[in-house]
């Protein structure tokens, strides 16, 4: 009986001990400092940040939310624009393409802005409300299925053994796309009066996409000319982007922001040191991960870290063995700063807003500069002297 006895008091006395101890330690937990402290200098108008959840649509998310910008831009009211409507309009258009050229094409869910505007150009937009595109009984967008099936479509029509493609495939591949987003609609009703998509676009939008531009900074094309970004989205090969030194592009990235303006950033997120869910920023350190030693890698960074001066060579040289590859687009909205004074570009995602700072993330100048391949911008937000020598 004392023996239990004892046994009791010393398993209390040991629980008792490691309450301060335990107490202590979530304390300080929670007075740990942040990494980042960011402060805003220039953000533009914009409207809430969206979920591309389980799809390769970021191009259509990136492009349409800064579309909503402009038109807050221009004084018009907030919208909330249908990004699957322009991704529904699409899909045929890459299946064409990967079809004509019997397989040896790009076909998956990506693409990049200009495939937005000029599907926007054919074919128009309309609200969310109108065609939110969720057709599978779920509330998130989910492409997996749909598509394996489309991509097993289009492999089974090339597949006919010297015989000849018939004029039904593009047919049965529209109605795939129908009965997982939807039927696009004929024309609808908003605020009274009907329109269609392109009505809605021309009368009611009365956006001018032909001011919208792409920039790129590529050392084997020409500077101050249009080049092809050779990227496997780029599926429609158009010789779209003006070719800029990267001090140039970095500088028309801040003549926007401080005039007003935002801008679609197409890069590489695939780094170990970009994070929208847990840290909430890109950066790239003087040393990269694999020249670390084991013990360097496990030392936790507790303050802003040095990083490395990306020149025209290191990014062209990033680009050349891919380590800096096109695979997400972004609507860069703002530019702010940390708690030493370094520059950081606000970014929004298209991840939902349940990440570290909802949905946003901040790009540092080098990453910036190191993971960027293209961005779109309005003409207007051109610094003069560079739309100048574009004959802008």
């Amino acid at each position: 009986m004392r023996s239990a006895r004892l046994f009791r008091w010393l398993f209390m006395l040991v629980i008792l001990s490691m309450l301060p101890f335990s107490a202590f330690s979530q304390e300080d937990k929670q007075k740990e400092k942040p990494v980042y402290t960011f402060t805003i200098d220039h953000v533009v108008k914009r409207t809430p940040v969206k979920n591309q959840y389980h799809t390769g649509t970021c191009w259509s998310f990136s492009t349409v939310s800064f579309l909503e910008s402009e038109l807050l831009r221009l004084g018009k009211e907030e919208m909330d624009l249908s990004e699957m409507f322009v991704v529904r309009n699409t899909y045929p258009l890459k299946a064409q393409n990967y079809i004509r050229l019997h397989g040896n094409a790009t076909f998956g869910e990506g693409a990049l802005s200009h495939d937005a505007i000029n599907q926007i150009r054919l074919y128009g937009i309309v609200p969310e409300n109108v065609y939110p595109g969720l057709k599978i009984g779920e509330k998130r967008h989910n492409h997996g299925e749909m598509y394996s099936v489309l991509k097993a479509m289009l492999d089974a029509v090339l597949k006919q053994n010297g015989k000849k493609v018939t004029p039904r495939w593009l047919d049965a591949f529209d109605a795939v796309l129908d009965v997982y987003l939807g039927t696009p609609p004929k024309e609808f009703k908003y605020k009274g009066k009907t329109y269609t998509a392109k009505s809605f676009l021309s009368d009611y939008l009365q956006l001018d996409l032909d001011q919208y531009i792409e920039f790129t900074s590529l050392t084997h094309h020409p500077f101050y000319q249009k080049c092809r970004v050779e990227i496997p989205d780029n599926w429609s090969c158009n010789d779209n982007y003006f070719n800029v030194p990267l001090d140039d592009l970095e500088k028309i990235a801040d003549y926007a922001l401080t005039n007003g303006n935002s801008f679609v950033w197409d890069g590489d997120v695939s780094e170990r040191n970009f994070s929208s869910r847990k840290t909430g920023y890109g950066i790239v350190p003087l040393k990269d991960w694999e020249d670390k030693t084991e013990a360097e890698k496990k030392v936790k960074i507790t303050e802003p870290v040095a990083e490395k001066v990306v020149t025209q060579q290191l990014h062209q040289q990033a680009f050349n063995n891919f380590t800096t590859t096109d695979d997400h687009l972004m609507h860069v909205v703002g530019l702010a700063h940390d708690q030493n004074g370094n520059k950081f570009y606000y970014t929004k995602n298209s991840g939902g807003t349940d990440r570290k700072y909802d949905g946003y993330v901040y790009l540092s100048r080098a990453y910036f500069r190191l993971k960027i391949i293209g961005m779109m911008v309005h003409k207007d937000a051109v610094p003069p002297d560079i739309k100048a020598r574009l004959n802008l």
